[in-house]
């Protein structure tokens, strides 16, 4: 899996009411979630953010609850991955489960700027950024998560799976 995009870069310790404000989870509606996706870090990053764009991150990215509107909404926001530094456990299961790929790289976090390009390739475990020519590791994506994100999450791979079954 090839992934390239504009990056937008956010801290250490943006939490999952960072990414989707609490005010906003009267709906589950991933199209209404992602009106509000990191309005709390960035008022403008809504209006800003286009499909394909990539978010680079501190430590810790997703802390807080458990809910899984945090990574709905930067999905149905356009978002394709996130890379940072360390992710919450609950973030990081969350974000498998529902079919976004995350990728951690500490000097990839450290590296890339707001604005940059960069070209993530998940089963080799590489970020080039494309604007300044860098590469850095990245943990590679296990087989399996890499099923779950290509079904889009793991309620579309258990579909497919118990489709294959009853064949």
């Amino acid at each position: 899996m090839l992934l390239k995009g504009k990056v937008w870069r956010f801290g250490d310790d943006i939490d999952t009411d960072a990414i989707i404000p609490a005010r906003h989870l009267n709906t589950s509606d991933p199209k209404e979630l992602a009106r509000h996706v990191m309005e709390d870090a960035d008022k403008e990053f809504p209006a800003k953010v286009k499909a394909g764009d990539i978010i680079v991150a501190g430590k810790n990215f997703g802390c807080g609850s458990s809910r899984e509107h945090a990574p709905v909404a930067l999905q149905a926001a356009g978002i394709q991955a996130v890379v940072a530094k360390s992710f919450a456990r609950i973030f990081y299961r969350n974000s498998f489960n529902i079919g976004l790929p995350i990728f951690e790289s500490e000097e990839a976090s450290a590296k890339i700027k707001e604005g940059d390009t960069i070209e993530i390739d998940a089963d080799k475990g590489t970020i080039k950024n494309i604007t300044t020519g860098e590469q850095y590791a990245a943990n590679p994506i296990p087989p399996f998560m890499q099923e779950l994100i290509t079904a889009g999450g793991l309620i579309e791979w258990i579909k497919k799976r118990v489709k294959g079954a009853a064949a």
